[in-house]
Parts: C-alpha cells; structure tokens; sequence
C-alpha cells in the first residue's frame, strides 16, 4: 500500500534536518542494538587518534628515472619518517634508480632527497632529507601481531596527502618474491587498501605504531593487500643507515612461522615453542645441498634457538658467507642436525 505524507509531515520533516535536530531519531527509525552507536564511535575515536600520531611523518615521494634506452620518466609513492633528522623508510621500488628524488613533508614544504641504502631483496629502501626535528613514527614489534586486530594504511594514492584505509590483518607468515627475485618472508596480508602511490608508506596499529611498510597489492583480487613486517623493516633500516648495503649470506629456503608440538618440545628439551617450518627449498642451494626437505622445521643455527623467520634472517649475515654451519631440524618427529654452509646473496637489478 502506497504510504501518503501529509504537508505537515513533510513540512516537519524539512524544519527537523535543517535545524539539525535531527540526531536523535526515533528507535524505530533504526535497527541499531544498544551500544552500537558508542561501539562505532570508539573504532572512530580509535583510528582518528591512530591518523593523528601517524599522518605527520608521511610523506610524499616523487622520482625522477632514466630507463635503458628510454627518456626520464617520473614515478612517485610514499614513506615515513623514523627519525627526526630526516630519515626516512620507503620501498626499494619507489625509489630504485631514481636519477632525483622530491620528498614533500606534511605542511606542504619540499627537499631534496639523497638515497642512503637500497636492498631490494626486501624492498627496503632509506632516504635522507636535510630538514630537522621531524614528526616521526616508532616501530611496533611484529612478532605480537594477532589475525583480526585493527590495520590502518596510509599512504599518497594517486598523489592525494595522508589518505586513509582502514581494514584488519588477514593473515601472518605469508612469503611473496621481491622484484629481485628472491623470497620476503614474513608479510602480513590485509584487507586496509592499497593504491598506485600508497607504496612505502606505514601500516599501522590502533596505538599509531608502524606495524609494517605497505609494499604490494593483487590488482584481480579484492581485499588483498601485503606489507612487510616492521621487524624486518627495523634489521634492514638499521644495517642500509650504517653502511648503506646489506651484504647478507642465504641458504635457499622459504619459510613460514609454526607452532611446534608440546611433546616434541618437552621430549627434545626445546628452548622455544616455534620455529621455521620450511615451505620450499631452491634448486642448487646450500639447504639442497645440506639435505634440507620441505615440511623440515628449523629450530637452531649454530646453537643459537630460532623461533621465526626473523631471528633466522639475523643470523644469515656476512659472516656466514663460506662458513660450514650446523641447522638443527624436526622432520616429523626426528631431531637432526646437518652441515650446511651459506652463500653470499646477490640481488639482481
């Protein structure tokens, strides 16, 4: 049946929006539960104050490139400041042979930016504008991160300042190939979405902590979306600020985080409760040629326990380059221990 309004109702209805007295509506207006109105407020009040201590130390990127063979083009994306004198985080394939780069800071002002140390291995890459006492972000530990609690990206899609995208972490452990070829491991999946030009710039908690560096996104897929985790974004960051490189030694493997069995544990007297469970082992290798199989979990190198992949990654320095090494493994329930000796990693532009 066709509802009929009466002047008068409608003459209401317009006084009651234009006086903005209309706030507070009917309860039969809304499906609302109690407490959803304060619930909803709380998550705003929660990523508003996240936006806030974040948003200051974004920053847009603009590069100039030179192709083989090809005029200079230009390119841009995002990243972060993580110190106050200027430096700052970003992915290696925004800036990767950049002939300039541009950084604008929030507030609208303009540097010139020197590159400080590229690994694309990771797809790390930290810059250095000359500008003093900068907004800057502190890095969160990754390790604490949970499936389901609260993302917030931002970014500079398509050159638009400090955009926000909101979402959860969808998954953990996950691996992906850097341009270089070579496997990242420990990315976060979330479903915060990623833009062109929302590449380096910070993924955060509710707290307005850098829980990671967005670097990636499935162009088909809807709500997948990738970021490297901010404890390797603090190795790298580190080693690129003191010497400009990494040089790091690689066994061959890709690997994810796991649980280990409590009997295993307590029948092998294990340190820790997780380790490095391998999904894949590359041709030629030092882990092929040590024996290494899919499915093996990594619990030590060199007597030192490994719980994850990060403090794996710590240990596949420079110094282990041609250097026999032990790796302690479960393979089902068997403890082994196996020679292996790390080669030197060489990225590939």
């Amino acid at each position: 049946m066709r509802q009929v309004i009466f002047p008068s109702e409608k003459r209401m209805a317009a006084e009651l929006l234009l006086s903005g007295q209309n706030e507070a509506l009917p309860a039969t207006v809304s499906s609302a539960q109690p407490g959803d109105a304060a619930l909803l407020d709380e998550y705003s009040r929660t990523v508003v104050g996240a936006v806030e201590r974040v948003a200051p130390a974004v920053v847009n990127i603009d590069i100039k490139q030179r192709g083989r063979g090809a005029p200079e083009i230009g390119g841009s994306g995002s990243g972060f400041l993580i110190a106050p004198d200027g430096f700052i985080l970003t992915n290696s394939h925004v800036v990767h042979n950049a002939t300039a780069i541009n950084v604008n800071v929030s507030g609208g002002h303009e540097f010139s930016a020197q590159l400080i140390g590229d690994d694309p291995d990771t797809d790390l890459a930290v810059i250095r504008i000359d500008a003093p006492h900068l907004s800057h972000v502190r890095l969160a530990d990754s390790e604490n991160l949970r499936v389901g609690q609260i993302g917030i990206a931002i970014g500079n899609p398509l050159g638009f300042q400090a955009s926000v995208t909101t979402g959860v972490i969808s998954a953990l452990g996950r691996s992906m190939h850097a341009q270089s070829g070579r496997l990242i491991d420990n990315i976060i999946q979330t479903d915060a979405a990623l833009n062109p030009g929302n590449s380096g710039g910070p993924l955060v908690n509710s707290a307005g902590e850098v829980i990671g560096v967005n670097t990636a996104m499935i162009r088909p897929a809807q709500g997948i979306c990738f970021a490297i985790a901010s404890n390797t974004a603090k190795f790298v960051a580190g080693w690129l600020i003191r010497d400009g490189k990494i040089r790091r030694s690689y066994i061959g493997v890709a690997g994810q985080n796991v649980p280990i069995h409590r009997r295993v544990i307590r029948f092998y007297n294990l340190p820790l409760e997780s380790g490095v469970l391998v999904v894949s082992v590359a041709n030629n290798s030092p882990a092929a040629t040590a024996g290494l199989r899919e499915g093996d979990v990594i619990v030590s190198f060199n007597g030192e326990p490994i719980g994850n992949i990060h403090e794996l990654h710590r240990r596949l320095l420079a110094e282990q380059i041609g250097v026999e090494s032990r790796i302690l493994i479960i393979r089902h329930t068997e403890k082994l221990e196996l020679p292996i000796v790390p080669q030197e990693s060489r990225p590939r532009d």
